[in-house]
């Protein structure tokens, strides 16, 4: 599809809609899974950190990945809630006092401020958990090869080799001047991995050759730069009632950042740049209908939270 055909597409797309019917299902799906039966109280806070906030951007990029390939319906809506709590534990575990020390996120207190830090490191891991157990239903609901492909996906995005990786050198790189191809390799890592999973998670429930794959995945390597470079501009533009966590908290620990490495214009030059390659990408992909995709990445740079 031409740029212009493709631009014009995103416009006439109805995209507010479409994600509000895509959340109204995941909302429904993690009310329904969360938690449910969990001992001592457990429950609640699992409950606690993953409903009622979060933009849910993960969820809403495997579906539209789905629905771009023609994918099996219940796999994507279990991918979409499984990626999800993946990413809410992270959260939860990111905020404790042994690692960002954060009071506020998604405008509430953090886990371990209302409920104390065991409970806190014991939901974290009791989501990571059901992430994969959502993953892995009978057989007559998602077909055994799909559950096996996506638990792959999300055990690679979430261990040592993405999110936890990243989040390994963030700690380590406190206070030291990283280059722009160190910093890139650290968010690719820590944000990225779980954005492009959403993503391959999406195409893993549909058939899917080699060239399309390729494009998708270039789709959400640029996508998931791009979040971490707003995220950085958000930090020093932004104030806490509209970020919902709180602002200036990376120059406070001297963490390394984009803005801090590019100064704030041309941070959000290259968070434009990298919409523009998310876009490209999409055109590559072959698919017939990638509106959803297009949508998603625009949301993602003119973001204000």
């Amino acid at each position: 599809m031409p740029a212009q055909t493709q631009q014009h597409a995103h416009h006439d797309f109805d995209f507010s809609a479409w994600a509000q019917q895509q959340l109204a299902q995941v909302e429904q799906a993690l009310t329904d899974w969360v938690g449910v039966g969990a001992p001592a109280g457990l429950g609640e806070v699992m409950r606690y950190a993953v409903l009622d906030g979060g933009k849910r951007l993960r969820p809403l990029l495997v579906l539209a990945a789905a629905q771009a390939v023609g994918g099996h319906g219940q796999a994507a809506l279990r991918a979409a809630c499984a990626v999800e709590l993946i990413h809410a534990y992270s959260l939860v575990h990111d905020d404790m006092p042994c690692m960002d020390n954060d009071v506020l996120r998604r405008g509430k207190p953090t886990v371990h401020v209302a409920f104390g830090e065991a409970r806190a490191l014991l939901a974290g891991d009791a989501l990571q958990a059901q992430a994969f157990e959502l993953l892995t239903p009978h057989e007559d609901q998602v077909p055994a090869a799909i559950q096996a492909q996506c638990c792959r996906i999300l055990a690679l995005a979430a261990g040592a080799q993405g999110m936890a990786g990243g989040q390994a050198i963030d700690l380590a790189s406190v206070g030291r001047q990283l280059t722009e191809a160190q910093l890139r390799q650290m968010h690719s890592l820590k944000t990225g991995a779980l954005l492009q999973a959403s993503v391959q998670l999406g195409a893993a429930c549909g058939q899917v050759d080699a060239q399309t794959l390729s494009a998708l995945h270039s789709y959400a390597q640029a996508l998931g730069l791009a979040f971490q470079v707003v995220d950085d501009v958000l930090d020093v533009v932004a104030d806490a009632a509209t970020l919902g966590k709180t602002p200036g908290k990376d120059a406070a620990c001297d963490k390394p950042t984009y803005v801090a490495l590019l100064g704030l214009e041309d941070a959000q030059a290259l968070a434009q740049d990298l919409l523009v390659q998310a876009c490209e990408a999409l055109q590559r992909s072959g698919l017939a209908d990638t509106r959803a995709l297009l949508a998603l990445a625009h949301q993602v740079v003119g973001r204000s939270h």
